[in-house]
């Protein structure tokens, strides 16, 4: 008896000890979020940078005798002293890269294993089913379009569940969410016009043109947001009056019979609708909404927000050059240069919510998702079609503030200790923590990243919304990546992950952004199609479906869809340097809207040009007067990306399992 007890005993002492190994070395629970093992059950709560102490911490805050780290490094203020106004070095980025899986163990999911996320996403992806993703694309864009000119227009969305149009809500002038959008215009009619050209489709492009030509007229009793009408209406008239005039015709006979211009017409119409929230501002940034036929509501707000205000640019500017005409640049470029001169002098900052009159900052925060991200992006792209070079001036600029105090986590995503990167919402004064939430719009960041070559920075940034998208099937408006958990569960079709993708696989060539936009599409097709188009997610955990289909899910979400997966298309092969637009309108990038007759205009008044001699720059009360896919600054190495996927993505797969 003595020697069973014995050997139970041991049994015994075995099992405890194995059960201390699991606790403590992370095979069980996991203890934090720096914990790097095969295995995770999701992570606890952390601590909030003014909020209670995590189970984890001690009764100070501080962590037990375990040697957790305290909390992850995005709650904690960028090295190096960057939140005490010290200025760090420009990040360069190293050769690692963090994939989904990484990311899938960053937000607590349980993996598959190494071989099967291998199995599925380092395979190439075969001709036939590119080819078959291609064409589910055009169908996705077919079944929206067809429904929306069947059971919509000429109103100007169409609500897919009950299968009738939408217009403005006449009835509640307060519902902004409605009426800053749809100002009885036929708006997505007006804005999927380029779509069906890059889709080959001439005959609809042709009969579309026709019928926007002819129904769609700006004098409305409708008050609209100056930015919505910009980058939808606007950017669309001009994309499509670009593609009939010229004379490659890349994208097929996509030319009209006795077109005399009317697009650009129409296009110059309704900017001079929109120059009077340009009117009566002591700073030169725009009032957010105008009246089509009246001008500035006389109840109107006083603030904007910095990206509504700062992101007329580029549809402004290509007006201007198209008609030879100053106004509508010099505009745009005032509010943008307004805007530049009231960041923070700490930390060159913008906030997201400015009073157009005293320029007092009444949003403090600074991101890169609503409320500043076109912003930055606009700078960029401003440069790219211009050439001012003070556009990529203010860029670099930016960018590098945001490197200094968004930027949280280790320098290089699979290297080095602490967090993997990720952009965070700081006060544009202080860059302290403001909360603890991303919204979607930021995942349009890699994207732009890969504009300016910072492709390894893309790669690790878009992964993380690509895991989010795993866990959910869509990407739910706001995250909480502190608590795990959506904190705005609605996803209305937006487009800006498909668009990040998209641009990082013609940045890197790699199957892997295919397989994303299979998912992507899959996803879309299995949760939001409805009897007549496809419908909001209104809870991205549930699915429940909201009956309305916004006009960028056809502008930008099926275009980017579809041409991830069309290698063939024009915009690829033609030899033509192209440009999107915010909202996915695509622009060729020539000598011809770079020339600028008016340059000296947009010179501060006072300053001198390279003569040395005085500029004058013109007052607002002038302004009458003066009315009479390669598109990278810097390319990356494709070769560099085009490696085999493994060599790339599973660095840290025997570490983290994602939620793949």
């Amino acid at each position: 008896m003595q020697w069973r007890a014995l050997v139970l005993g041991l049994v015994l002492l075995r099992l405890g000890l194995h059960g201390v190994l699991w606790f403590v070395f992370g095979l069980g629970p996991s203890m934090g979020f720096y914990q790097r093992f095969p295995l995770s059950f999701g992570f606890q709560r952390l601590r909030d940078p003014d909020g209670p102490t995590s189970p984890a911490s001690g009764p100070s805050g501080r962590p037990g005798t375990r040697g957790a780290p305290s909390g992850p490094s995005w709650l904690q203020p960028p090295g190096s002293g960057a939140a005490a106004g010290q200025r760090r070095a420009p990040r360069r980025p190293g050769p690692g890269v963090c994939g989904p899986a990484h990311w899938g163990y960053v937000l607590g999911g349980r993996g598959r294993g190494r071989d099967e996320y291998e199995k599925r996403y380092s395979r190439a992806f075969p001709p036939q089913l590119r080819a078959q993703m291609r064409d589910l694309a055009r169908g996705m864009f077919v079944f929206g379009y067809d429904n929306y000119m069947a059971h919509a227009f000429p109103q100007d969305e169409l609500n897919p569940i009950h299968c009738r149009g939408r217009g403005p809500d006449r009835g509640d002038p307060s519902n902004l969410n409605i009426n800053d959008v749809l100002g009885n215009y036929s708006l997505t009619l007006v804005d999927a016009l380029d779509t069906l050209a890059i889709m080959g489709n001439s005959s609809e492009f042709q009969k579309a043109v026709k019928l926007v030509i002819d129904t769609v007229s700006f004098d409305r009793d409708s008050t609209v947001q100056v930015f919505e009408a910009t980058i939808r209406v606007l950017g669309s008239l001009l994309s499509a009056h670009r593609i009939i005039t010229d004379s490659k015709q890349p994208f097929g006979d996509m030319t009209i019979k006795d077109y005399d211009n009317e697009l650009l017409h129409m296009a110059h119409d309704l900017a001079v609708r929109l120059l009077p929230a340009f009117e009566n501002t002591k700073t030169g940034i725009p009032y957010p909404r105008v009246n089509l036929k009246t001008g500035v509501p006389p109840d109107s707000n006083n603030e904007t927000c910095t990206a509504g205000a700062g992101s007329l640019l580029v549809e402004f500017g290509i007006l201007s050059r198209l008609l030879g005409d100053s106004t509508f640049e010099w505009v745009a470029r005032r509010a943008v240069k307004a805007l530049w001169n009231l960041r923070s002098d700490d930390t060159g900052l913008l906030g997201n919510v400015v009073n157009i009159q005293t320029g007092h900052w009444v949003g403090k925060q600074s991101g890169l998702g609503a409320g500043l991200d076109s912003f930055y992006e606009y700078l960029l792209k401003s440069y790219i079609l211009f050439g001012e070079k003070e556009d990529l001036e203010m860029f670099n600029a930016a960018y590098q503030s945001i490197q200094n105090y968004l930027r949280r986590g280790r320098e290089a995503c699979n290297e080095g200790e602490g967090d993997p990167p990720l952009y965070v919402n700081v006060n544009m004064f202080s860059g302290q923590l403001m909360n603890t939430w991303i919204d979607s719009l930021q995942a349009f960041f890699p994207g732009l990243q890969v504009l300016i070559g910072d492709v390894e920075d893309a790669i690790c940034l878009h992964a993380f919304y690509y895991a989010i998208w795993k866990r959910y099937g869509a990407l739910p408006e706001r995250y909480n990546w502190q608590l795990q958990a959506p904190d705005v569960l609605f996803y209305p079709l937006r487009p800006e992950l498909v668009e990040s993708t998209y641009l990082l696989y013609q940045a890197t060539k790699n199957p892997f952004y295919l397989h994303v936009g299979m998912d992507i599409l899959q996803s879309l097709e299995k949760y939001t199609k409805v009897k007549c188009g496809y419908a909001t997610l209104h809870h991205v955990i549930d699915k429940s479906t909201e009956d309305r289909m916004e006009s960028f899910f056809l502008s930008e979400t099926c275009k980017y869809l579809y041409l991830l997966f069309d290698e063939e298309n024009p915009v690829h092969k033609s030899g033509t340097r192209y440009m999107f637009t915010t909202e996915g309108h695509i622009v060729s990038v020539d000598k011809h809207l770079r020339e600028s007759p008016w340059k000296d205009f947009f010179w501060e008044e006072g300053t001198q040009d390279q003569e040395g001699k005085s500029v004058h720059r013109p007052k607002p009360h002038e302004l009458k007067v003066i009315n009479s896919s390669s598109n990278c600054n810097r390319v990356p190495d494709e070769r560099r990306y085009s490696l085999p996927l493994k060599s790339i993505y599973m660095r840290q797969i025997d570490q983290m399992v994602g939620l793949i």
